[in-house]
């Protein structure tokens, strides 16, 4: 008789927080979305988010009138001087799992467990493009100069810094186009990588859900009809 009321308790609880997270998931966050204006086209500025699978990056030009990243990193280290790079994708993330699978590496069950369930160190891992990559599912967006200034503010001011107002670089690999730097705070399952994105968008007054912790729940908010 305990055993299934034991049982019940259980499977309630769990159909509570699916049901739950189904419900984060679908609802937006801001229902107001500013992104896709027509009429910014020629005054906007168009930012792009693609999905990896698990994981959301935010893509973004090198140089606008607004923001050059040139005067906040150095590109040349990033990648080889002689490939022009044009974009910037930003993604924040568990530090370990950054390090141990940007070379296509195997990823260890305890880091994946680490990252999962205890805070961990955050790294921002910055990858070089020269075009807009096709390889994933990617959505745009066209936002005010305003919240493009936004946006880049968040995102700069995500890296950690040394006392000589340094970004402090862990690893720079131009061979993959990527260097990863240290991120303030901490990585957790409630502050993940989508969470993040998700917040960076909504700082740009495009549309999130609720509960941001799958990829797909983020790309499912992007007006999909907005053609930059």
């Amino acid at each position: 008789m305990l055993k299934k009321k034991v049982a019940k308790i259980v499977l309630t609880s769990v159909l509570f927080v699916v049901i739950c997270l189904n419900i984060g998931y679908f609802t937006p966050r801001n229902w107001d979305n500013n992104s896709c204006d027509l009429n910014l086209l020629n005054k906007g500025i168009p930012i792009y988010i693609y999905n990896t699978g698990i994981h959301t990056d935010i893509l973004v030009p090198v140089k606008t009138k607004i923001w050059d990243w040139q005067e906040n990193l150095n590109l040349k280290l990033i990648a080889n001087p002689s490939a022009p790079i044009n974009y910037l994708a930003f993604g924040f993330g568990d530090r370990a799992y950054f390090l141990e699978t940007y070379t296509g590496t195997l990823l260890p069950i305890v880091t994946s467990f680490q990252a999962l369930f205890l805070p961990t160190p955050s790294a921002m891992r910055v990858l070089a493009y020269q075009n807009i990559p096709q390889q994933y599912e990617i959505k745009c967006a066209i936002i005010t100069q305003s919240n493009y200034h936004r946006l880049m503010e968040f995102i700069n001011d995500s890296f950690q810094f040394d006392a000589q107002g340094n970004r402090r670089s862990l690893t720079i690999d131009p061979n993959y186009r990527v260097g990863f730097y240290a991120a303030k705070d901490t990585y957790s399952i409630l502050r993940a990588c989508n969470d993040w994105t998700a917040e960076a968008l909504r700082l740009a007054g495009v549309k999130t859900p609720l509960w941001s912790g799958l990829s797909s729940s983020i790309m499912y908010h992007v007006n999909s009809g907005c053609n930059c």
